[in-house]
C-alpha cells in the first residue's frame, strides 16, 4: 500500500477524495442513520471529525457518486435521487454579543439563497430559515437535508459572560424549533456539538431528536479505531512504537466496545515522526481549570468520577455538571459502566497519557503562574527521582508550597486540605507522564498513590497534622502492609509518608522507608 496525502486541517470531504488523501469510512454509518430515523443529534470533543462527517453527507445528499466510489454506500444508496441542502455552521465567528449571532445566521442564509435563487420577504433568522426550507421542498421536489455544525459555539464562546450566553442561547432555541415546525419539509438533520445542552433550555422546540451520543451502535462514528490504523494508516506505520501509540492517543470511548484515537492526533503524530500533546495543545482549558479550582475538584479524584447518563447530559449556562463539563469537552472519558437498580452510571476517567500528562500541566501552571517555573520544577522533580534523591524532593516540593501566595489560600475556600496537597504531589508526577495509580487498593486497603518508574516502585500516603512530625502517614504505610502487593515484581519499594500542615500551610514531615 502506497503512501497518501495526510488530511491535517482538512474537514471538506470532496478535497479529501478528489486529493487522493487518506479517508477512513464512515459511510455505513450514514446508510444506517437514514435508515433507521430523520433527526439527530450527536455530542463530541472538538476536533474530533464532526465538520467531516457532516461535509460527508452534504455531498451524499447532492447525489455527488463519484466521490463514493469505493466506499460502502456506493452500492447501498440511490443516487438518482437529489436533495437540496441547508447547512449551518458556527464553527467560526465571535458571538460575544447577541447581535452578532443573529447578523451571522443571516449571513448565511444569504449565501443559501443566492446559492438556490429563493427569495425570502422575511427580516427574522427564524421566519427566513422556515421559508427557505419550504421554498426549497417546492422548488426540487424533494424534501430537504438540513445540517447543523457546531450548534452550540456562540453558547460555549461567551459561557463565562451568562448574560451573553443565555441570550444567544434562546435566539439559538427560536432558531432551532424551526426545524420541527418545518418537519414535512425535511428528509433529514443532523446537529453535532461538543456539549449537550437539556432539552428543556435549548431543545424545547426541537424535542423530536434522536440523541446517539451514548448509542453504542455510533460510538465510533467519529474517530479512528485500531483497525483504521492497522489498515487504512498502514503505510505511516513503521519507524513508530505501535504500543507507544496506544498509550499516548487511544481511550477515547462512548460505550463502544471499541475504543478510538481523536484523529488531529494521529495526524500530527504520522506527519512530523514525534509523539506530542497536538490535540491539548489546540485548545485553552482556562474556564474548565478555573472551574475545577472554584469547586475544589482535587486532581486524584478525576481519574474515578463516576455519573449517570442524566448527569452527564447536564450542561447550561447556570449549570454545568463537573462531570459532564470535563466529559464532553474530551478531558475524562467513560472507562467502565455498572447497572444499578435499573439505571447505567458511567465510570470516568483520562483516556490517554496525552490528556492526563497535558490537563495536570495546566492544574500547575494555574497555582504556579510562571510557566517557566513550574517546567523547571518538573524537571528538577525527575531529576530527583532518577537519583531517588528524596531530601531534595521534600526541599523541592517545600519550596513550591511556600511559594504559594496567602491570598491564594482566602480567596479560594479549600475544603479539603489533605486532597488539595495530596492533588499538587498527583499532579506534579502526571505531568511528568509517569505511570501512576491513585488508591490503588490490596487485601490491605488502599494507598493514596503508586508510582512506577524507573524500575522502582514509590508508595505515597499523605496526611493533615495538627502537630509537627506526627508520623501518622508513615505508620499507616507501613502497619497495613501496603508493600505487600508490589513484592512479587522484584523491584525496589520505596514508602514515602508526607504530612502537612493546615497552620504553615506546607510540609511538616516526609519520611521515607526502604522495603
Amino acid at each position: 500500500m502506497n503512501k497518501r496525502k495526510l488530511p491535517i486541517g482538512i474537514q471538506t470531504f470532496r478535497k479529501i477524495r478528489e486529493e487522493n488523501c487518506y479517508y477512513v469510512d464512515k459511510t455505513a454509518y450514514i446508510r444506517r442513520l437514514i435508515d433507521e430515523g430523520t433527526h439527530y443529534f450527536l455530542s463530541r470533543p472538538r476536533r474530533f471529525g464532526k465538520s467531516l462527517f457532516l461535509d460527508t453527507m452534504k455531498e451524499l445528499f447532492e447525489g455527488n457518486e463519484p466521490l463514493f466510489e469505493g466506499l460502502y454506500i456506493h452500492d447501498h444508496y440511490d443516487w438518482q435521487v437529489r436533495y437540496p441542502v441547508v447547512r449551518l455552521d458556527f464553527g467560526s465567528g465571535n458571538f460575544n454579543e447577541p447581535e452578532i449571532l443573529h447578523k451571522e445566521v443571516m449571513a448565511q442564509l444569504d449565501a443559501v439563497e443566492k446559492e438556490t435563487g429563493v427569495e425570502s420577504p422575511y427580516d427574522t433568522a427564524s421566519a427566513r430559515f422556515r421559508h427557505i426550507i419550504q421554498m426549497l421542498h417546492s422548488q426540487a421536489g424533494q424534501r430537504v437535508a438540513v445540517l447543523v455544525d457546531e450548534y452550540d459555539k456562540p453558547i460555549l464562546d461567551v459561557i463565562d459572560e451568562p448574560e451573553v450566553a443565555r441570550a444567544n442561547r434562546d435566539f439559538l432555541r427560536g432558531l432551532y424549533s424551526t426545524i420541527k415546525s418545518s418537519d414535512a419539509h425535511i428528509k433529514f438533520t443532523f446537529l453535532t456539538g461538543v456539549s449537550k445542552f437539556s432539552k428543556v433550555q435549548l431543545f424545547s422546540g426541537l424535542n423530536n431528536l434522536k440523541d446517539i451520543t451514548l448509542d453504542t451502535r455510533y460510538s465510533a462514528i467519529c474517530g479512528y479505531t485500531d483497525a483504521d490504523l492497522d489498515t487504512v494508516f498502514a503505510p505511516e506505520l513503521p519507524g513508530l512504537d505501535r504500543e507507544e501509540i496506544r498509550d499516548w492517543y487511544n481511550g477515547y470511548s462512548w460505550r463502544g466496545q471499541e475504543k478510538v484515537y481523536n484523529p488531529f492526533d494521529i495526524l500530527l503524530l504520522f506527519d512530523s515522526r514525534e509523539f506530542g500533546a497536538y490535540w491539548f495543545e489546540t485548545g485553552t482549558p482556562t474556564f474548565l481549570i478555573e472551574t475545577l479550582f472554584k469547586r475544589c475538584v482535587s486532581s486524584l479524584k478525576l481519574d474515578e468520577m463516576m455519573g449517570g447518563s442524566d448527569l452527564l447530559s447536564t450542561f447550561d449556562v447556570d449549570e454545568i455538571a463537573t462531570e459532564a463539563l470535563l466529559f464532553q469537552t474530551g478531558y475524562l472519558t467513560i472507562t467502565g459502566e455498572e447497572n444499578l437498580g435499573g439505571t447505567s452510571f458511567y465510570r470516568l476517567g483520562y483516556p490517554n497519557r496525552e490528556v492526563r500528562q497535558s490537563l495536570n500541566r495546566s492544574l500547575l501552571r494555574y497555582l504556579v503562574k510562571d510557566a517557566t517555573r513550574q517546567m523547571a520544577n518538573s524537571v528538577q522533580l525527575y531529576r530527583l527521582l532518577e537519583a531517588n534523591d528524596f531530601a531534595g524532593m521534600e526541599t523541592l516540593f517545600h519550596a513550591f508550597f511556600a511559594s504559594i501566595p496567602y491570598e491564594w489560600y482566602t480567596n479560594n475556600d479549600i475544603a479539603n486540605f489533605e486532597g488539595y496537597y495530596a492533588s499538587v504531589f498527583y499532579s506534579y508526577f502526571a505531568g511528568l507522564g509517569l505511570n501512576i495509580t491513585v488508591e490503588d487498593s490490596s487485601s490491605h486497603g488502599r494507598v493514596d498513590m503508586a508510582v512506577h518508574f524507573n524500575d522502582n516502585i514509590y508508595l505515597f500516603e499523605f496526611k493533615v497534622v495538627e502537630l509537627a512530625s506526627e508520623g501518622a502517614a508513615m505508620v499507616q504505610l507501613q502497619e497495613k502492609g501496603y508493600a505487600d502487593k508490589y513484592r512479587g515484581l522484584d523491584q525496589p519499594i520505596h514508602l514515602i509518608g508526607v504530612e502537612f500542615s493546615k497552620d504553615t500551610r506546607n510540609i511538616t514531615a516526609f519520611e521515607v522507608a526502604g522495603v
